[in-house]
């Protein structure tokens, strides 16, 4: 790949070309009650879209982890994903979850203070607790130890919270190093979304 084809490529959504030639009618059906929801299609699903199985496995994943209303709230949900894409510094999901956290939150201190450093971000110990970890199962996952555990059961976590904190930091880890690999860009909309 020469220079000239690198600089071409910065309007494209990542770094890769992949054919969405061969899109199946589940995919495309799905990009499109994104679009027709959202306003666009999240670049993270485009890039996926290139292989059904591809596309219906992330989505269903994230479905059943990030969408899970048994245990954490939407608020907290986008907290652990900011703070992880933080620390993994991918800039794509920064600016997305950043976005997200702004539109959930109503509160773009908040949401610029998880996004740069959120020990600088004014929450409760409860809250701090749950980022604390997930930002441990990040830099440090062979550490992760029953005291670690003990401590979000002592801010005040169930097990099954403890269950969907792990979950979903696992789940933006997973992503976070994706987006870093293909060097997925933001889609524009986030950009200016909730400030």
């Amino acid at each position: 790949m020469t220079t000239h084809d690198c600089k071409n490529r910065t309007k494209d959504i990542s770094a890769l070309s992949l054919s969405e030639e061969n899109m199946s009618d589940e995919s495309a059906a799905f990009l499109a009650k994104t679009k027709e929801k959202f306003g666009f299609v999240p670049n993270i699903f485009k890039a996926y879209s290139f292989e059904n199985s591809k596309l219906m496995g992330f989505v269903g994943y994230w479905a059943a982890m990030v969408r899970d209303e048994a245990a954490l709230s939407d608020l907290q949900k986008e907290m652990i994903a900011v703070v992880v894409s933080s620390q993994n510094r991918c800039y794509y999901c920064m600016t997305s979850h950043g976005a997200m956290l702004r539109v959930l939150s109503n509160d773009p201190e908040l949401a610029e203070a998880l996004v740069m450093n959120f020990r600088a971000a004014k929450i409760d110990k409860m809250t701090r607790a749950m980022l604390n970890f997930a930002i441990r199962l990040t830099t440090s996952p062979s550490e992760i130890v029953e005291d670690d555990r003990q401590s979000l059961r002592d801010a005040g976590f169930s097990d099954r919270e403890i269950w969907a904190i792990a979950t979903i930091a696992a789940h933006y880890n997973m992503t976070n190093r994706a987006a870093i690999a293909l060097d997925l860009r933001p889609n524009t909309e986030y950009i200016g979304m909730a400030r």
